[in-house]
Protein backbone atom coordinates (compact mmCIF):
# COMPACT_ATOMS: atom_id res chain seq x y z
CA UNK A 1 0.00 0.00 0.00
CA UNK A 2 1.04 3.47 -0.15
CA UNK A 3 1.43 6.77 1.74
CA UNK A 4 -2.00 7.59 0.69
CA UNK A 5 -3.51 4.39 1.80
CA UNK A 6 -5.21 4.57 5.25
CA UNK A 7 -9.20 5.90 7.44
CA UNK A 8 -17.02 11.83 19.80
CA UNK A 9 -19.80 13.62 21.35
CA UNK A 10 -23.35 14.12 19.54
CA UNK A 11 -23.82 17.94 19.42
CA UNK A 12 -21.49 19.58 22.13
CA UNK A 13 -18.42 16.61 21.10
CA UNK A 14 -16.01 15.90 17.88
CA UNK A 15 -15.94 13.32 15.58
CA UNK A 16 -14.70 12.03 12.40
CA UNK A 17 -18.16 10.45 11.20
CA UNK A 18 -21.32 10.65 13.17
CA UNK A 19 -22.90 7.55 14.96
CA UNK A 20 -25.90 6.91 15.80
CA UNK A 21 -27.94 3.99 16.80
CA UNK A 22 -30.50 2.80 13.88
CA UNK A 23 -33.67 4.69 14.21
CA UNK A 24 -36.76 2.73 15.51
CA UNK A 25 -38.74 2.39 11.98
CA UNK A 26 -37.84 2.74 8.77
CA UNK A 27 -39.96 6.35 8.43
CA UNK A 28 -37.10 7.63 10.90
CA UNK A 29 -39.70 8.06 13.31
CA UNK A 30 -39.64 7.37 17.29
CA UNK A 31 -37.63 8.61 20.46
CA UNK A 32 -33.99 10.25 18.61
CA UNK A 33 -31.45 7.16 18.85
CA UNK A 34 -29.29 5.78 21.91
CA UNK A 35 -25.73 6.03 21.61
CA UNK A 36 -23.25 3.14 20.41
CA UNK A 37 -20.17 3.58 22.00
CA UNK A 38 -18.50 -0.03 20.74
CA UNK A 39 -18.46 2.44 17.11
CA UNK A 40 -16.41 5.16 19.03
CA UNK A 41 -14.54 2.23 19.60
CA UNK A 42 -13.89 1.23 16.35
CA UNK A 43 -12.96 4.55 15.10
CA UNK A 44 -10.09 5.23 17.75
CA UNK A 45 -9.04 1.69 17.22
CA UNK A 46 -8.66 2.81 13.33
CA UNK A 47 -7.06 6.09 13.35
CA UNK A 48 -4.51 4.73 16.31
CA UNK A 49 -3.75 1.98 13.99
CA UNK A 50 -3.06 4.22 11.01
CA UNK A 51 0.10 5.53 13.43
CA UNK A 52 1.31 1.74 13.11
CA UNK A 53 0.37 1.06 9.50
CA UNK A 54 2.01 3.81 8.04
CA UNK A 55 5.54 3.19 10.19
CA UNK A 56 5.50 -0.36 9.24
CA UNK A 57 5.27 1.20 5.33
CA UNK A 58 8.60 2.64 5.46
CA UNK A 59 9.77 -1.12 5.84
CA UNK A 60 7.92 -2.03 2.98
CA UNK A 61 10.43 -2.59 0.03
CA UNK A 62 6.90 -3.16 -2.25
CA UNK A 63 5.68 0.30 -1.46
CA UNK A 64 6.41 3.63 -2.43
CA UNK A 65 5.80 5.79 0.89
CA UNK A 66 7.49 8.91 1.31
CA UNK A 67 10.06 7.44 3.31
CA UNK A 68 12.13 4.12 3.04
CA UNK A 69 14.51 2.47 5.01
CA UNK A 70 17.26 1.00 3.45
CA UNK A 71 16.52 -2.35 5.18
CA UNK A 72 12.88 -3.73 4.27
CA UNK A 73 10.91 -6.70 5.41
CA UNK A 74 7.93 -8.30 3.52
CA UNK A 75 6.36 -8.36 7.08
CA UNK A 76 5.12 -5.06 6.78
CA UNK A 77 3.26 -6.41 3.89
CA UNK A 78 1.58 -8.72 5.83
CA UNK A 79 0.46 -5.85 8.89
CA UNK A 80 -0.67 -3.90 6.34
CA UNK A 81 -2.90 -6.25 4.54
CA UNK A 82 -4.54 -7.46 8.36
CA UNK A 83 -5.79 -4.28 8.66
CA UNK A 84 -6.58 -2.72 3.99
CA UNK A 85 -9.39 -5.30 4.37
CA UNK A 86 -11.44 -3.80 6.81
CA UNK A 87 -10.38 -0.60 8.39
CA UNK A 88 -11.11 1.91 5.51
CA UNK A 89 -14.38 0.43 4.89
CA UNK A 90 -15.89 0.45 8.53
CA UNK A 91 -15.19 4.00 8.70
CA UNK A 92 -17.62 4.31 5.72
CA UNK A 93 -20.13 1.86 6.90
CA UNK A 94 -20.03 4.16 10.34
CA UNK A 95 -20.26 7.81 8.29
CA UNK A 96 -23.16 6.37 6.77
CA UNK A 97 -24.89 5.24 9.59
CA UNK A 98 -24.21 8.93 11.60
CA UNK A 99 -25.11 10.38 7.89
CA UNK A 100 -28.90 8.67 8.64
CA UNK A 101 -28.86 10.26 11.97
CA UNK A 102 -27.58 13.67 10.38
CA UNK A 103 -29.92 13.85 7.54
CA UNK A 104 -32.95 12.96 9.81
CA UNK A 105 -32.41 16.02 12.03
CA UNK A 106 -30.80 18.23 9.90
CA UNK A 107 -32.92 18.03 6.42
CA UNK A 108 -30.89 17.64 3.46
CA UNK A 109 -29.91 21.58 3.26
CA UNK A 110 -29.04 21.67 6.86
CA UNK A 111 -26.58 18.37 6.46
CA UNK A 112 -25.14 19.20 3.29
CA UNK A 113 -24.10 22.70 5.00
CA UNK A 114 -22.95 20.61 8.20
CA UNK A 115 -20.95 18.54 5.95
CA UNK A 116 -19.32 21.28 4.34
CA UNK A 117 -18.05 22.81 7.30
CA UNK A 118 -17.24 19.39 9.39
CA UNK A 119 -15.54 17.92 6.46
CA UNK A 120 -15.04 20.48 3.62
CA UNK A 121 -13.18 23.17 6.01
CA UNK A 122 -10.45 20.77 7.07
CA UNK A 123 -10.19 19.26 4.00
CA UNK A 124 -8.84 22.96 2.56
CA UNK A 125 -6.74 23.70 5.30
CA UNK A 126 -4.97 20.37 5.29
CA UNK A 127 -4.36 20.54 1.83
CA UNK A 128 -2.92 23.96 1.99
CA UNK A 129 -0.88 23.09 5.24
CA UNK A 130 0.00 19.75 5.95
CA UNK A 131 -0.36 17.67 3.03
CA UNK A 132 2.72 19.30 1.14
CA UNK A 133 4.94 18.15 4.07
CA UNK A 134 5.53 14.41 2.83
CA UNK A 135 6.23 15.56 -0.48
CA UNK A 136 8.39 17.46 0.30
CA UNK A 137 10.08 15.10 2.70
CA UNK A 138 9.97 12.51 -0.35
CA UNK A 139 12.29 14.74 -2.38
CA UNK A 140 14.49 15.83 0.73
CA UNK A 141 15.47 12.05 0.79
CA UNK A 142 17.14 12.52 -2.40
CA UNK A 143 20.78 13.88 -1.17
CA UNK A 144 21.18 15.96 -4.56
CA UNK A 145 18.03 18.10 -3.30
CA UNK A 146 18.07 20.95 -1.82
CA UNK A 147 15.12 23.11 -2.66
CA UNK A 148 13.63 24.86 1.02
CA UNK A 149 10.06 23.99 1.86
CA UNK A 150 8.77 27.74 0.82
CA UNK A 151 10.32 26.96 -2.49
CA UNK A 152 8.69 23.95 -3.24
CA UNK A 153 5.44 24.83 -2.32
CA UNK A 154 4.20 26.61 -5.97
CA UNK A 155 5.22 23.55 -7.54
CA UNK A 156 3.15 21.48 -5.37
CA UNK A 157 0.20 23.40 -6.40
CA UNK A 158 0.60 23.53 -9.58
CA UNK A 159 -2.46 21.21 -10.66
CA UNK A 160 -4.48 20.44 -13.71
CA UNK A 161 -8.61 19.59 -13.84
CA UNK A 162 -8.87 16.22 -14.79
CA UNK A 163 -12.78 14.98 -14.80
CA UNK A 164 -11.68 11.40 -15.36
CA UNK A 165 -10.54 11.07 -11.72
CA UNK A 166 -13.70 12.76 -9.94
CA UNK A 167 -13.45 13.32 -7.38
CA UNK A 168 -10.00 13.80 -7.59
CA UNK A 169 -10.61 16.11 -10.57
CA UNK A 170 -7.10 18.10 -9.41
CA UNK A 171 -3.69 16.59 -10.21
CA UNK A 172 -0.43 17.45 -10.80
CA UNK A 173 3.04 16.29 -10.79
CA UNK A 174 3.82 16.64 -7.06
CA UNK A 175 -0.42 17.70 -5.94
CA UNK A 176 -2.14 15.12 -4.18
CA UNK A 177 -5.23 15.06 -1.42
CA UNK A 178 -2.65 12.61 0.71
CA UNK A 179 -4.11 11.13 3.25
CA UNK A 180 -7.36 13.17 3.19
CA UNK A 181 -8.51 11.52 0.25
CA UNK A 182 -10.57 9.76 2.99
CA UNK A 183 -12.37 13.19 3.80
CA UNK A 184 -12.59 14.41 0.22
CA UNK A 185 -14.39 11.13 -0.76
CA UNK A 186 -16.49 11.62 2.56
CA UNK A 187 -18.32 14.78 1.59
CA UNK A 188 -18.37 14.24 -1.86
CA UNK A 189 -20.76 11.23 -0.36
CA UNK A 190 -22.46 13.45 1.55
CA UNK A 191 -23.32 16.04 -0.74
CA UNK A 192 -25.02 12.95 -3.67
CA UNK A 193 -26.77 11.55 -0.68
CA UNK A 194 -28.14 15.19 -0.03
CA UNK A 195 -29.17 15.44 -3.31
CA UNK A 196 -30.85 12.23 -3.57
CA UNK A 197 -32.79 12.88 -0.30
CA UNK A 198 -33.64 16.42 -1.95
CA UNK A 199 -35.80 15.03 -4.67
CA UNK A 200 -36.35 11.45 -3.97
CA UNK A 201 -39.81 10.80 -2.48
CA UNK A 202 -40.04 9.74 0.74
CA UNK A 203 -42.28 7.68 1.10
CA UNK A 204 -41.30 5.41 -1.73
CA UNK A 205 -37.92 5.12 0.13
CA UNK A 206 -39.81 4.28 3.77
CA UNK A 207 -41.53 1.18 1.55
CA UNK A 208 -38.18 0.35 0.13
CA UNK A 209 -36.39 0.22 3.32
CA UNK A 210 -39.14 -1.75 4.82
CA UNK A 211 -39.02 -4.42 2.34
CA UNK A 212 -35.40 -4.31 2.80
CA UNK A 213 -35.72 -4.77 6.37
CA UNK A 214 -38.03 -7.76 6.56
CA UNK A 215 -35.62 -9.29 4.01
CA UNK A 216 -32.86 -8.95 6.69
CA UNK A 217 -34.78 -11.35 8.78
CA UNK A 218 -33.82 -14.27 6.69
CA UNK A 219 -30.93 -15.73 8.34
CA UNK A 220 -27.82 -15.22 6.41
CA UNK A 221 -29.35 -12.19 4.70
CA UNK A 222 -27.14 -9.67 5.69
CA UNK A 223 -23.89 -11.52 3.84
CA UNK A 224 -25.47 -10.57 0.88
CA UNK A 225 -24.79 -6.83 0.32
CA UNK A 226 -20.71 -8.55 -0.29
CA UNK A 227 -22.24 -9.34 -3.74
CA UNK A 228 -21.94 -6.00 -5.48
CA UNK A 229 -18.68 -5.10 -3.58
CA UNK A 230 -17.29 -8.22 -4.57
CA UNK A 231 -18.59 -7.96 -8.84
CA UNK A 232 -17.55 -4.07 -8.06
CA UNK A 233 -13.76 -5.05 -6.67
CA UNK A 234 -13.66 -8.04 -9.41
CA UNK A 235 -14.38 -6.20 -12.24
CA UNK A 236 -13.48 -2.21 -11.56
CA UNK A 237 -10.14 -3.37 -9.69
CA UNK A 238 -8.70 -2.01 -6.86
CA UNK A 239 -6.88 1.23 -6.07
CA UNK A 240 -3.63 0.38 -4.45
CA UNK A 241 -3.50 4.56 -3.60
CA UNK A 242 -7.03 4.78 -1.98
CA UNK A 243 -6.17 2.01 0.70
CA UNK A 244 -6.43 -0.60 -1.49
CA UNK A 245 -10.34 -0.46 -2.35
CA UNK A 246 -12.07 1.34 -5.49
CA UNK A 247 -13.36 4.48 -4.71
CA UNK A 248 -16.43 3.62 -5.45
CA UNK A 249 -16.65 0.41 -3.33
CA UNK A 250 -16.41 3.02 -0.49
CA UNK A 251 -19.47 4.55 -1.85
CA UNK A 252 -20.88 1.26 -1.43
CA UNK A 253 -20.06 1.03 1.91
CA UNK A 254 -20.90 4.41 2.66
CA UNK A 255 -24.60 3.83 1.22
CA UNK A 256 -24.67 0.61 2.93
CA UNK A 257 -24.10 2.36 6.48
CA UNK A 258 -27.19 4.60 6.05
CA UNK A 259 -29.33 1.90 4.89
CA UNK A 260 -28.43 -0.12 8.12
CA UNK A 261 -29.16 2.71 10.51
CA UNK A 262 -32.92 3.09 9.35
CA UNK A 263 -34.11 0.19 11.12
CA UNK A 264 -33.58 -1.77 14.27
CA UNK A 265 -34.37 -4.42 12.78
CA UNK A 266 -30.91 -4.55 10.85
CA UNK A 267 -29.22 -4.60 14.06
CA UNK A 268 -30.30 -7.53 15.19
CA UNK A 269 -29.42 -9.39 11.42
CA UNK A 270 -25.94 -8.09 11.98
CA UNK A 271 -26.07 -9.61 15.53
CA UNK A 272 -27.41 -13.25 14.44
CA UNK A 273 -25.29 -13.51 11.29
CA UNK A 274 -21.73 -12.25 12.90
CA UNK A 275 -20.82 -15.08 13.83
CA UNK A 276 -20.93 -16.52 10.06
CA UNK A 277 -19.58 -13.64 8.88
CA UNK A 278 -16.31 -13.27 11.10
CA UNK A 279 -15.71 -16.85 10.05
CA UNK A 280 -16.17 -15.86 6.76
CA UNK A 281 -13.91 -12.87 6.65
CA UNK A 282 -10.86 -14.49 8.11
CA UNK A 283 -10.97 -17.82 6.25
CA UNK A 284 -11.53 -15.81 2.44
CA UNK A 285 -8.57 -13.54 2.86
CA UNK A 286 -6.20 -17.09 3.62
CA UNK A 287 -7.05 -18.60 -0.41
CA UNK A 288 -7.49 -15.55 -1.67
CA UNK A 289 -3.92 -13.97 -0.76
CA UNK A 290 -1.89 -16.53 -2.25
CA UNK A 291 -4.06 -16.30 -5.86
CA UNK A 292 -3.57 -12.02 -5.58
CA UNK A 293 0.27 -12.67 -5.04
CA UNK A 294 0.51 -15.14 -7.66
CA UNK A 295 -1.65 -13.91 -10.85
CA UNK A 296 0.96 -11.85 -12.13
CA UNK A 297 1.14 -8.76 -13.90
CA UNK A 298 -1.20 -5.97 -11.62
CA UNK A 299 -3.32 -8.27 -9.68
CA UNK A 300 -5.16 -4.43 -8.68
CA UNK A 301 -6.90 -4.19 -12.31
CA UNK A 302 -5.73 -6.91 -14.06
CA UNK A 303 -8.86 -8.90 -15.50
CA UNK A 304 -6.83 -12.97 -15.47
CA UNK A 305 -9.16 -15.34 -14.19
CA UNK A 306 -7.03 -15.75 -11.12
CA UNK A 307 -6.81 -12.05 -10.37
CA UNK A 308 -10.63 -11.92 -11.32
CA UNK A 309 -11.09 -14.17 -8.28
CA UNK A 310 -8.56 -12.42 -5.77
CA UNK A 311 -10.70 -9.51 -6.01
CA UNK A 312 -14.15 -10.87 -5.56
CA UNK A 313 -13.03 -12.97 -2.41
CA UNK A 314 -11.45 -9.68 -1.44
CA UNK A 315 -14.96 -7.80 -1.77
CA UNK A 316 -16.95 -10.64 -0.21
CA UNK A 317 -13.98 -10.85 2.96
CA UNK A 318 -14.09 -7.03 3.20
CA UNK A 319 -17.86 -6.97 3.80
CA UNK A 320 -17.64 -10.14 6.08
CA UNK A 321 -15.76 -8.27 8.46
CA UNK A 322 -17.70 -5.58 8.84
CA UNK A 323 -20.64 -7.56 9.67
CA UNK A 324 -18.32 -9.77 11.65
CA UNK A 325 -16.76 -6.83 13.61
CA UNK A 326 -19.78 -4.95 14.33
CA UNK A 327 -22.01 -7.51 15.24
CA UNK A 328 -19.92 -9.17 17.79
CA UNK A 329 -19.00 -6.16 19.59
CA UNK A 330 -22.90 -5.60 19.64
CA UNK A 331 -23.31 -8.79 21.05
CA UNK A 332 -20.75 -7.92 23.60
CA UNK A 333 -22.95 -4.66 24.57
CA UNK A 334 -26.10 -6.43 24.44
CA UNK A 335 -25.03 -9.57 26.95
CA UNK A 336 -23.50 -6.14 29.30
CA UNK A 337 -26.06 -6.27 32.14
CA UNK A 338 -28.24 -3.47 32.62
CA UNK A 339 -27.09 -2.42 35.97
CA UNK A 340 -23.17 -3.13 35.18
CA UNK A 341 -20.68 -0.26 36.62
CA UNK A 342 -19.01 1.60 33.84
CA UNK A 343 -15.48 1.08 32.99
CA UNK A 344 -12.96 2.83 35.50
CA UNK A 345 -12.53 6.78 35.76
CA UNK A 346 -9.35 7.50 34.06
CA UNK A 347 -10.10 5.09 31.50
CA UNK A 348 -13.19 6.38 30.62
CA UNK A 349 -11.63 9.61 30.50
CA UNK A 350 -9.13 8.42 28.05
CA UNK A 351 -11.26 6.68 25.89
CA UNK A 352 -13.62 10.17 25.79
CA UNK A 353 -10.28 12.11 25.07
CA UNK A 354 -9.34 10.03 21.63
CA UNK A 355 -13.10 9.76 20.68
CA UNK A 356 -13.47 13.45 20.80
CA UNK A 357 -10.13 13.93 19.06
CA UNK A 358 -10.41 11.28 15.70
CA UNK A 359 -10.33 13.74 12.99
CA UNK A 360 -7.84 16.16 14.24
CA UNK A 361 -5.51 13.13 15.12
CA UNK A 362 -6.74 11.37 12.10
CA UNK A 363 -5.44 14.92 9.50
CA UNK A 364 -2.36 15.15 11.65
CA UNK A 365 -0.82 11.46 12.24
CA UNK A 366 0.79 10.99 8.57
CA UNK A 367 2.47 14.08 8.59
CA UNK A 368 4.11 13.46 11.60
CA UNK A 369 5.00 9.85 10.60
CA UNK A 370 6.72 10.93 8.25
CA UNK A 371 8.00 13.69 9.13
CA UNK A 372 9.69 11.09 12.05
CA UNK A 373 10.45 8.66 9.86
CA UNK A 374 12.64 11.00 8.02
CA UNK A 375 14.97 11.44 10.62
CA UNK A 376 14.47 7.57 12.34
CA UNK A 377 15.59 5.75 9.03
CA UNK A 378 19.17 7.65 9.55
CA UNK A 379 19.88 5.87 12.57
CA UNK A 380 22.20 2.71 12.82
CA UNK A 381 20.00 0.77 14.24
CA UNK A 382 17.59 -2.78 12.94
CA UNK A 383 13.79 -2.43 12.01
CA UNK A 384 13.02 -4.04 15.66
CA UNK A 385 14.46 -1.05 17.21
CA UNK A 386 13.08 1.50 14.63
CA UNK A 387 9.63 0.33 13.65
CA UNK A 388 8.95 0.77 17.39
CA UNK A 389 10.62 3.87 17.82
CA UNK A 390 9.01 5.80 15.04
CA UNK A 391 5.18 4.75 16.28
CA UNK A 392 5.94 5.89 20.19
CA UNK A 393 7.22 9.27 18.76
CA UNK A 394 4.63 9.65 16.15
CA UNK A 395 2.06 8.85 19.09
CA UNK A 396 3.08 11.50 21.09
CA UNK A 397 3.78 14.12 18.53
CA UNK A 398 0.18 13.28 17.37
CA UNK A 399 -1.48 13.50 20.97
CA UNK A 400 0.33 16.65 21.86
CA UNK A 401 -0.24 18.66 18.44
CA UNK A 402 -4.12 18.18 18.81
CA UNK A 403 -3.48 19.25 22.38
CA UNK A 404 -1.62 22.00 22.28
CA UNK A 405 -2.01 23.22 18.86
CA UNK A 406 -5.56 22.17 18.08
CA UNK A 407 -8.20 21.73 21.22
CA UNK A 408 -7.64 24.89 22.97
CA UNK A 409 -9.21 27.46 20.67
CA UNK A 410 -12.12 28.32 18.60
CA UNK A 411 -10.67 29.02 15.50
CA UNK A 412 -8.47 25.98 15.35
CA UNK A 413 -10.96 23.50 16.76
CA UNK A 414 -13.48 25.02 13.88
CA UNK A 415 -10.03 24.61 11.53
CA UNK A 416 -9.98 20.73 12.17
CA UNK A 417 -13.60 20.22 11.95
CA UNK A 418 -14.79 19.88 15.37
CA UNK A 419 -17.35 21.40 16.80
CA UNK A 420 -17.22 24.72 19.93
CA UNK A 421 -17.83 22.20 22.47
CA UNK A 422 -18.75 24.49 25.69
Amino acid sequence: MTARAEAGRPEGGERMTEQPEPAPSPADGGAPPARRSELDSVRVLVVVGLVFFHAALVFDGSDDFYVRNAETTGVSLVVSALGVVWAMPILFLIAGFGARHSLRRRGPAGFAAERLLRLGVPLVFGTLTIVPVPQWLRLRADPGYHESYLAFLPRFFEVRFDPAEFPFVLQGEHFETGHLWFMLLLLVFALMLAAVARWFPAARAGRIADRLAAAAGHRGALLLPALPVALLSALAGLEEEYAGWSRWAYLLFFCYGFVLAGDDRFRRAIRRDAPVAAALGVTLPMAGLPMFLLAGGDPFTDLSPMATVARAMYGVAGWCLLVGILGLLDRRAAARPAGAPSRGGARRRVYAYLAAAVLPLYILHQPIVVAVAYGVVRLDAPIAVKYPLIVAVSLLLTVAAYDVLVRRTRVTRFLFGMRDGR
